[in-house]
């Protein structure tokens, strides 16, 4: 599929990689611009300055219409592909209930796990680290049991753009110091199977 796709991201984003690692893997035609975020909005280069409504990342375009925030793009790739868990009005509503559960769970609270032991602990107020870490653990365990079910991806046997939104930033668990259960690392690894499959500093390089 010929697609007039550029994705905007950064390497240190686990968001970004979590849509190229869906246009990646569902060899959807794409170029790539990295951004770098640790400079201030206003010195971020054109035309991503003027796009990206919230001034972040990722951010794709397609024929002149820009699509912010990772899970409203995952969405709209699946239902503009017809693929990756856009196939049918159902297994649409499946996949937007997971990509709804990961921005309020793993989305919230991984990210700023990894952020605070990666790169700012002093950031964050007493306590607030231990409560990330009791809401991963929980939410961590909701999607382990999902994923005891038997089939190898989160809906049933083939992954979707909810998979990789979900695994966006467990690929990064180290670095939060976080260990992941037994069927959400057996579930990583079949990812990591996958043809075209590359870790997140390698492919958002």
């Amino acid at each position: 599929m010929t697609c007039d796709i550029t994705l905007y991201g950064n390497r240190e984003s686990g968001h970004s990689y979590k849509v190229r690692l869906a246009l990646v893997l569902g060899q959807i035609a794409h170029s790539y611009v990295p951004i770098d975020i640790f400079v201030p909005h206003t010195d971020r280069p054109e035309p991503f300055r003027s796009l990206a409504r919230f001034g972040e990342v990722p951010l794709l375009t397609h024929q002149g219409q820009a699509y912010a925030q990772s899970d409203a793009i995952l969405c709209w790739l699946a239902e503009h592909t017809g693929r990756l868990g856009g196939e049918s009005p159902e297994r649409m509503a499946r996949v937007r209930e997971w990509l709804f559960w990961e921005a309020n769970r793993i989305g919230l609270c991984l990210p700023h796990l990894r952020y605070a032991r990666r790169f700012a602990p002093d950031d964050y107020p007493a306590g607030a680290i231990d409560w990330l870490q009791q809401r991963f653990e929980r939410d961590i365990a909701v999607l382990d049991a999902a994923l005891a079910q038997g089939h190898a991806f989160i809906l049933d046997d083939t992954p979707c753009v909810a998979d990789f939104a979900l695994c966006g930033y467990l690929f990064w668990a180290d670095q939060a110091s976080l260990a992941v259960p037994p069927h959400v690392g057996a579930w990583l690894e079949r990812i990591r199977n996958l043809p075209h499959w590359k870790a997140p500093y390698e492919l958002l390089a």
